[in-house]
């Protein structure tokens, strides 16, 4: 039962869980200069479990943040680097015959982890890629006759270069709605730009040392879980993720002939669970609507689809959530 009281209670914990969220901040940002939003988004993946997909040119710290994260909860890390001649068995392992005994034995792959780095995702063929699609969604992995179940917590955290497009294999959308988040990696400013130079010319690395356990991580996952979101809030997702299907009926004329097909329920419980991890990150024990405006770009940018007419007319994904966002009444 959510009354003012339980809430108020469920605050002060939060609060308290925060201060290890805010070490693992603190780390993370020793190593990486003006990528706080880049940043945000990854704690929220951790609180949540859910599945991100960074894409940004070369160069911008998208590696360097996902090995750190790792580095600062005491788990296991794995890299895997996409490449077009990459084999299913070379993610997911495979079965290996032992001559001396005249069996087969299981060789498990660099999936088994508890953050796993997709290294530049979409330069693998589809086969390479479907074969995440079990482990992402299901948290298992199928090799032979047996199924295996995957450590928690386990995060995919993927990249990709959006400008070369040769060689590469764009993820298909049923694989895109796996993951949670979406994150476009931006430039920094000028005066980070500079921090950065000076600290590579001045070889100040800073070795990230574990801050926190996957015990605490978890904990702060069952804290998440308990943020309260009102049935309002819950009605108003709803209806940002209907007007992503049908711009139309919603009374969004303009942008329904920029829009192709719209978010799947999974787009609903995405953008809930997200809400709710951002709302623990400011130290509260319930969601606004605020919250839902802000995780929404990245939680909807790769389930909606657009139209030739939209790229003719240079409207932008981002345009379209806006847009959607504007026009839905805030409870």
């Amino acid at each position: 039962m959510h009354t003012s009281e339980a809430i108020a209670a469920l605050g002060l914990r939060i609060k308290e869980a925060n201060i290890d969220i805010q070490k693992i901040r603190h780390s993370l940002s020793t190593v990486l200069i003006g990528q706080n939003n880049m940043i945000d988004k990854l704690l929220i993946g951790l609180l949540t479990g859910g599945h991100i997909l960074l894409e940004g040119v070369p160069g911008l710290a998208k590696t360097l943040s996902i090995k750190s994260l790792a580095q600062s909860v005491q788990a296991s890390f794995k890299r895997i680097q996409f490449t077009p001649d990459l084999l299913p068995a070379d993610v997911v392992g495979t079965l290996m015959y032992n001559q001396a005994t005249h069996s087969f034995t299981v060789r498990k792959g660099p999936i088994f982890g508890n953050f796993i780095l997709a290294d530049e995702i979409n330069r693998a063929p589809a086969k390479v890629q479907s074969a995440l699609l079990e482990a992402m969604q299901e948290k298992q992995v199928t090799i032979g006759d047996n199924t295996y179940t995957l450590d928690e917590p386990f995060l995919v955290l993927a990249t990709q270069n959006p400008l070369d497009q040769e060689g590469t294999y764009p993820l298909p959308e049923a694989q895109l709605d796996r993951f949670m988040l979406k994150v476009y990696v931006t430039y920094p400013t000028v005066d980070e730009e500079v921090a950065i130079v000076t600290q590579q010319l001045a070889n100040n690395y800073t070795n990230i040392a574990p801050v926190v356990s996957i015990e605490t991580i978890n904990s702060c996952k069952q804290l998440v879980d308990k943020v309260y979101i009102s049935d309002a809030v819950k009605r108003y997702i709803v209806n940002i993720i209907f007007c992503t299907r049908f711009p139309l009926e919603n009374g969004l004329k303009n942008i329904a002939d920029y829009i192709t097909y719209g978010a799947s329920p999974r787009g609903s419980i995405s953008l809930a669970l997200a809400a709710k991890a951002y709302a623990f990150l400011q130290g509260r024990a319930f969601v606004i609507p605020e919250d839902v405006q802000t995780i929404a770009y990245d939680v909807l940018r790769h389930r909606i689809g657009i139209s030739y007419e939209a790229e003719v007319a240079n409207v932008s994904v981002n345009n379209i959530i806006a847009t959607i966002i504007q026009s839905v009444k805030v409870p």
